[in-house]
């Protein structure tokens, strides 16, 4: 049964309307019967007043023959004005008060039976007596005192009936009082009734089917008595019970399907996480395949395997390493175009594929892998960045359906395999680099003191051979001394360089370092040094210490050749925001635009100081004067070591 939506609320609320209209009925009923006694009372008080006015003007007209007087009269006429607006409002009533109009028949004949004899009879003889005075005065007051009980007693009349409406209408206000008390009670009987049968009922009959349920009594089903809301209720607690009676029905199945499924996954995860691990520690390119291809075979339980790397200058896919493949088959496709078969396909579009070989694609034409026996063969790119670097094959001698699950996750093994080999080759790359920046620096080095230094001797020994050809003795001599200073000079820088390139910086023990070259710089010369350290070791790369200490080493080493000092003092000062080494001399100085030492080629150590230095993202500053010793700062800001 379709509920009927809000059918129940109609309900609720139309039978809460018609109380409230009945309620409000009988209300209004009680409030208007008590604003009319209300009425009543106060007409029955006027006309109980109206004979005392009666009575008050008779004594007045009396007086006034004994006194008469202006301020009798007035008071007689007032009073008169008084009968009469108290006579109207009897007739016509006044809400303000309030005060009830005649509305009982018995009571408006009385009232106008008074009306009629007081303005026929009475209310004339007060005028007159107003209008007249002596003898005439007493006959008046003689006739009005004749006529004074009647008319007093015509207006008791009145009273006594307006008591007896006034008692009727009490009678009846009680009567509806009593009928809204036993209004009141049917009403909530009714209204009980009501709810009981249309709400509490059905509530307590979905209360029992739920506690039921609690019970795990999946059979319970409610009856639908009504198309209401409660009935949409019954409705769908039936529908959840058959629901969850058939998820129980199925839930064993349900959750060994779900614990299949997350074995499947932790198993996925566990091979992500092994190859991974794996690809993610140093070792050679064919390591890094081999341990690839192992993990995967082995995870899969395949039968042999392959990876295969492209090689931009052949344009060919060539096999890396392999598994369980035979020499017929590696000699077959050790390496291959990539038109020659479906891994090249695969490397071209970086689309997977797994098949029957029994049933191969169309691009598969070398059919190797059919030959050595292979049932299922699988092919599946090497990825870094976009970038396609290369194939991968696992292959099973029996069929072997692999699951989408499987696909993408060998597609992402793929991927990282892909970025373990970019990263080795950057290494490789790297490394030759650095061997080419060494080597670069080396020959810099040698052409800037030996090679220079030999180029002198060169020049001497040919003098020397002169000289003696000649038989000039003494200047042979002086010739074969002066060759004796560059042989010395000579050695000299071969032992500077062999300091220089031996030289190994622990990462944050740049102070011994120069500490060491400090002492061995003053057991050499015997010049003194001084070393300061400001501010606290703050952490640097090796290679930037490294570049620091051979600068450090070219500063002593123009030192010892050109300066004459007597005494080297080296600063370091580091901080969160910049390193700075400075190293000075006492020694002769020099004027950087026009020393024949700084513009020289044989002379370079400064401008190699300054290639140094802005290899790590520094500056090297060199200030001196003649006769004023030298300055050479090396500044190392923290945003440049960083980019660095």
């Amino acid at each position: 049964m379709q509920a009927n939506p809000g059918k129940l609320s109609r309900k609720i609320v139309g039978m809460l309307v018609v109380f409230f209209i009945i309620a409000t009925v009988a209300i209004g009923m009680t409030l208007l019967l008590s604003w009319q006694l209300e009425g009543v009372a106060a007409a029955i008080n006027d006309a109980g007043s109206q004979r005392m006015r009666t009575y008050r003007m008779g004594h007045l007209m009396a007086r006034g023959l004994e006194a008469p007087g202006p301020e009798t009269a007035k008071s007689l006429g007032e009073e008169m004005q008084r009968f009469d607006k108290m006579l109207r409002d009897l007739e016509q009533g006044d809400p303000l008060r309030p005060l009830s109009s005649a509305r009982n028949s018995e009571v408006l004949q009385r009232l106008q039976a008074v009306e009629q004899t007081w303005l026929g009879t009475v209310r004339p003889l007060v005028v007159a007596y107003l209008g007249s005075a002596g003898a005439e005065r007493e006959a008046i007051v003689e006739r009005f005192d004749a006529e004074l009980e009647p008319f007093v007693n015509t207006i008791n009349d009145v009273v006594v009936a307006m008591e007896r409406s006034y008692a009727h209408d009490t009678s009846l206000l009680r009567t509806v009082q009593g009928a809204h008390v036993l209004l009141a009670f049917a009403g909530l009987a009714l209204l009980i009734s009501f709810l009981l049968r249309l709400v509490i009922r059905p509530v307590n009959v979905l209360h029992a089917g739920m506690q039921r349920m609690t019970g795990n009594d999946l059979t319970v089903r409610l009856p639908v008595s009504s198309d209401d809301e409660l009935g949409g209720l019954a409705s769908g607690f039936n529908l959840m019970a058959e629901h969850l009676q058939s998820v129980y029905a199925t839930l064993e199945d349900r959750v060994e399907a779900e614990t299949r499924r997350l074995a499947q996954r932790n198993r996925e995860l566990g091979i992500l996480y092994d190859v991974t691990s794996f690809l993610s520690e140093p070792a050679p390119l064919e390591t890094l395949c081999e341990g690839f291809l192992d993990r995967i075979k082995t995870a899969l339980g395949a039968d042999g395997g392959a990876v295969r790397l492209y090689m931009p200058q052949s344009e060919k896919l060539y096999l890396m390493t392999h598994d369980g493949l035979s020499d017929d088959f590696v000699a077959s496709e050790g390496q291959m175009n990539c038109a020659d078969c479906l891994c090249g396909q695969v490397f071209q579009t970086s689309s997977p594929v797994a098949f029957d070989t029994a049933n191969p694609p169309p691009g598969m034409r070398l059919r190797t892998c059919v030959r050595e026996g292979f049932a299922t063969a699988t092919a599946f790119s090497i990825l870094y960045d976009k970038q396609r670097l290369g194939v991968y094959n696992i292959y099973f001698r029996r069929p072997q359906a692999l699951s989408e699950q499987e696909v993408q996750l060998l597609e992402t093994l793929g991927q990282h395999l892909g970025v373990a080999i970019e990263n080795q080759r950057l290494k490789s790359r790297e490394k030759e680099l650095a061997v080419s920046e060494e080597r670069n620096l080396l020959a810099q080095e040698l052409h800037d003191s030996i090679a220079q230094g030999l180029a002198f001797l060169n020049i001497q020994v040919q003098l020397l051979q002169d000289s003696l050809k000649k038989g000039r003795v003494d200047e042979a001599l002086q010739t074969a001394g002066q060759l004796r200073e560059g042989v010395q000079e000579s050695y000299d820088d071969v032992r500077e360089l062999l300091v220089h390139f031996r030289t190994r910086v622990h990462q944050s023990d740049l102070d011994s370092a120069i500490n060491a070259a400090l002492e061995k710089f003053e057991g050499q010369t015997g010049i003194k040094t001084d070393f300061e350290r400001c501010g606290s070791p703050v952490p640097m790369p090796a290679t930037d210490e490294i570049q620091i200490m051979h600068i450090v080493q070219e500063s002593l080493s123009n030192i010892r050749k050109h300066a004459r000092a007597g005494h080297v003092q080296v600063v370091v000062d580091q901080d969160m925001t910049n390193s700075r080494v400075t190293v000075v001399d006492d020694g002769v100085g020099f004027d950087p635009q026009t020393d024949p030492n700084c513009q020289s080629d044989r002379h370079v150590g400064l401008k190699i100081m300054r290639e140094r230095a802005h290899r790590i993202g520094g500056e090297c500053r060199i200030t001196s004067q003649p006769g004023q010793g030298t300055c050479v700062t090396l500044t190392l800001p923290k945003e440049n070591r960083e980019a660095v």
